[in-house]
């Protein structure tokens, strides 16, 4: 009889977590890191975005970023065992964030099966029986998960995927996205703002993937003639087609109008982006032989969140109106209705980005930054820096929840916790984990 084996895992980091070299120089000279990035040498070129602007190069993905996923990691390979020398692996995921998410989906599915295969070289997966329903399971952050999602929806009922951990996903989309275009800086990354990191930001296919796709937080004047849906360049200041048309200008080899390429560039940028969400808004688990148990889906509140993003018309051009009093947190406010509590989010993504359409809102695990321990001192003082959903797969907490989700455990110490979505009753709360009581 085979043996109850943990399946192997891959963590999927978010954007801009994977670091980026330059293999044409010898010895590969870094692109893109923690401390340094080359905003120059990482920005595409307008003519093929399959590669960048200063050639000649051969950029490539290295390795995740460390002070995000080195603890998620080692805590996963170190938790997942029932015995010591039954190694479980535990394989991160490097890609390059700037491409289509469709292009690193494909990348992805044919990482499982090299994991896999690799798994079943291992003599105690070989003996246990693993070998005869091999399956993967899967960790995504941030945009991790959309890509995972998108992965799973490509492969169908083909998908050797077991379970799903998402932690701070924006399956709708973030207002930081757009913030980073226009401006070049937010909170899906470190760094100063700069005319370089914008410049680089509006040539990055896969930034417009993030892009929000849920009204309620769009404000645009009832009686305004701009669309509602920002996934069309016309509800875009003009000056973000200006400055994809200088790079066509300065890069580009084809002769004709460098307005008209950047206007055809940006829309098809938009127009992949809001085909994917499409996609992403009609998978359900079932087409990938899931059920609502297999995810677990962790949303991060109760940190000051960007959640509405004004836009007015002026002389018939829209106008972005950039606003502190749009970055809101409502969670647990006793003095409003709980129905307005899911005016929250980690900081980046807002609930109502962070909700996917494939699982209900009694399915979601809420945690906030008061979730770590007393003794994860240094990632209190680095949520406090970088923002709660960027280090929120350091949560210890976290990786005890997911360790009990791919093995099902059970919680013997009581280690594990979460918090209900508002507006979800206790007894409908059914998180992929047995929580116990919630929060």
């Amino acid at each position: 009889m085979p043996r109850n084996l943990p399946n192997p895992v891959i963590v999927v980091p978010g954007i801009t977590a994977t670091q980026l070299r330059d293999d044409y120089r010898l010895p590969p000279d870094s692109v893109w890191g923690v401390l340094s990035k080359d905003y120059e040498r990482v920005v595409m070129h307008p003519d093929n975005l399959n590669y960048e602007a200063v050639q000649p190069a051969r950029i490539e993905p290295g390795e995740l970023f460390d002070v995000a996923y080195r603890e998620l990691i080692a805590e996963l390979r170190h938790d997942l065992p029932a015995k010591p020398d039954e190694t479980v692996p535990v394989f991160p995921f490097a890609y390059d964030w700037r491409q289509p998410l469709e292009a690193t989906e494909v990348q992805l599915a044919a990482f499982v099966d090299e994991v896999i295969d690799r798994t079943s070289l291992l003599r105690h997966y070989d003996a246990g029986g693993w070998t005869s329903e091999p399956k993967v399971n899967l960790v995504g952050h941030s945009m991790g998960g959309l890509i995972i999602a998108g992965c799973l929806d490509m492969l169908g009922p083909r998908a050797r995927v077991g379970k799903v951990a998402t932690l701070a996903t924006p399956f709708r989309g973030s207002f930081e996205a757009v913030i980073k275009v226009i401006t070049g800086t937010s909170d899906l990354g470190p760094g100063v703002p700069s005319s370089r990191e914008r410049d680089a930001a509006r040539l990055t296919p896969s930034l417009y993937y993030l892009i929000p796709s849920f009204t309620d937080g769009l404000d645009i004047d009832d009686a305004s003639s701009l669309p509602r849906t920002l996934f069309n360049m016309n509800l875009w200041q003009p000056n973000v087609v200006d400055t994809i048309g200088q790079w066509i200008k300065t890069h580009g080899l084809n002769k004709k109008s460098p307005k008209s390429q950047a206007i055809d560039l940006f829309g098809a940028m938009l127009r992949a982006a809001d085909a994917h969400r499409q996609r992403i808004e009609a998978f359900r688990l079932e087409k990938a032989n899931l059920a609502p148990g297999d995810w677990l889906a962790v949303v991060g509140v109760d940190a000051t969140t960007r959640v509405r993003l004004r836009i007015q018309e002026k002389a018939g051009r829209p106008q972005f109106v950039l606003s502190g009093e749009d970055r809101r947190n409502y969670w647990g406010d006793r003095q409003i209705p709980p129905e307005q509590w899911t005016i929250t989010g980690d900081g980046t993504v807002p609930f109502a980005g962070a909700m996917p359409s494939f699982l209900e809102p009694r399915h979601l695990v809420c945690v906030v930054p008061d979730d770590y321990g007393y003794w994860e001192i240094g990632d209190k003082l680095f949520t406090r820096l970088a923002g709660f959903h960027g280090i929120l797969p350091n949560m210890d907490m976290l990786h005890r929840m997911i360790v009990r989700h791919f093995t099902e455990r059970p919680d013997k110490h009581r280690s594990t916790w979460g918090r209900m979505a508002p507006g979800v009753a206790e007894k409908d709360w059914a998180p992929a984990v047995d929580l116990g009581k919630p929060k």
